[in-house]
């Protein structure tokens, strides 16, 4: 007869299970043609081995209690593996400390599962406190970088401020996502480094790296944007100028923050960027996701801007640790044109929305830019409801719909 303990651990078993192996479907909405979002997150705190948080021997843990408990997984970078689909997560305890770890999945959805063991990152020269973002970029030199966030307490904080820190720009490479080496830290002239992503290819025989100025740990202060810069080292590496290609600008959606996400990539028309902004409403701040295009050649200058955001918060995404939140510092784009967009919710938990290369070009050419005034928005509305006008026809028609005439006042 089973006892308390085996029945316990059966059931937990039998949970973690179902969840791995739950089919993950694409939402049943007719959607915005741009992307399909999908029914469930594909990553949460529950997705973790029982074995990372439970001691399963019944002597030293006899009610079967978590002894480590995880509070959240999101944020993950992402690349394709061989023919597996591979995140790399920032796997938060309950402690507040954040850990990377690899899941892999089959096919990108669903049936995502953790590698064994958690990734054992080396310190550098300055410890650090908390370590989380990873962004990863298969570079040209042969390595895999992984570019996060280390988090340090402010050696300059006033006597009981214990929430003030100082971000940096860590570097380390691998060739198999396991054993890592530990470079030293970014350096630039910005107090604040967070959200900085290495480009894949050299550029004039160097890295070339995005950066986030940034005065405060928490606000830009007179920073902000993504810039651009350039170092002959990357195990020693130095930015010395940074040149802003994506500014903050009042009344938008990145009017507080902004920040490249994954590394970009190339594209028959340019180089296509995601990357997330901030805004600040009486709720607090807001988080959405966009997407820019630079030139080919000339990694500084933006060809492409659509207005608006191209991902925000919808539903349970809303909820969570820091709420109303999207955040994306990992995407793939496979061998036959499909892009997975990878992206925490709420500092939650992960989720998927799936695209194309083509529905991508179309959507970052072609979307009117942001034109910051009402009238200017007013305006595009108006263009479009013209060029429909024109194209159907104001009788409308057999398999045309007319347009609906307005009442004037």
């Amino acid at each position: 007869m089973k006892n308390s303990f085996s029945k316990r651990l059966e059931k937990l078993n039998s949970k973690h299970k179902d969840l791995i192996r739950r089919p993950n479907e694409p939402v049943a909405d007719v959607g915005n043609g741009i992307y399909d979002r999908y029914t469930y997150p594909v990553l949460t705190a529950a997705h973790t081995p029982l074995y990372w948080r439970y001691d399963l021997n019944e002597q030293r843990n006899p009610h079967l209690m978590e002894r480590f408990g995880i509070n959240a997984v999101f944020n993950a970078g992402a690349m394709k593996w061989g023919d597996r689909y591979v995140l790399v997560a920032r796997v938060e305890g309950a402690d507040r400390k954040s850990f990377f770890a690899v899941a892999e999945s089959p096919n990108g959805i669903d049936n995502f599962q953790f590698w064994e063991f958690p990734i054992q990152m080396p310190e550098g020269d300055e410890p650090d406190t908390n370590i989380y973002d990873m962004r990863l970029t298969s570079h040209e030199d042969g390595w895999i970088y992984g570019i996060f966030c280390a988090e340090r307490k402010d050696p300059h904080a006033p006597p009981g401020d214990e929430s003030s820190a100082i971000a940096q720009c860590g570097i380390a490479r691998t060739k198999d996502l396991k054993d890592w080496e530990r470079l030293a830290d970014l350096q630039t002239a910005s107090p604040q480094q967070r959200n900085v992503v290495l480009h894949p290819e050299f550029v004039n025989g160097k890295y070339a790296f995005y950066t986030r100025p940034q005065d405060g740990f928490i606000n830009a202060g007179s920073g902000g944007g993504v810039g651009f810069g350039l170092s002959a080292s990357i195990t020693h590496a130095v930015v010395e100028q940074e040149t802003i290609i994506d500014p903050r600008v009042y009344h938008t959606i990145n009017e507080s923050k902004n920040g490249l996400g994954p590394a970009p990539i190339r594209t028959r028309l340019g180089w296509l960027h995601l990357a997330h902004g901030v805004r600040n409403t009486a709720a607090g701040l807001r988080y959405t996701l966009y997407l820019f295009m630079t030139d080919l050649k000339d990694l500084t200058k933006v060809i492409h801007r659509p207005g608006g955001y191209l991902l925000a918060p919808e539903g349970e995404e809303r909820v969570g640790d820091v709420s109303n939140v999207l955040f994306s510092n990992g995407w793939i784009a496979d061998e036959e044109g499909t892009v997975f967009i990878y992206y925490g919710s709420s500092d939650t938990r992960m989720h998927v929305v799936t695209s194309t290369i083509d529905k991508l070009l179309d959507y970052v050419v072609n979307t009117p830019p942001d034109g910051h005034t009402s009238a200017a928005s007013a305006n595009t509305v108006r263009k479009i409801i013209q060029n429909n006008k024109n194209h159907l026809g104001e009788a409308g028609g057999v398999g045309s719909p007319k347009l609906a005439k307005p009442s004037l006042p």
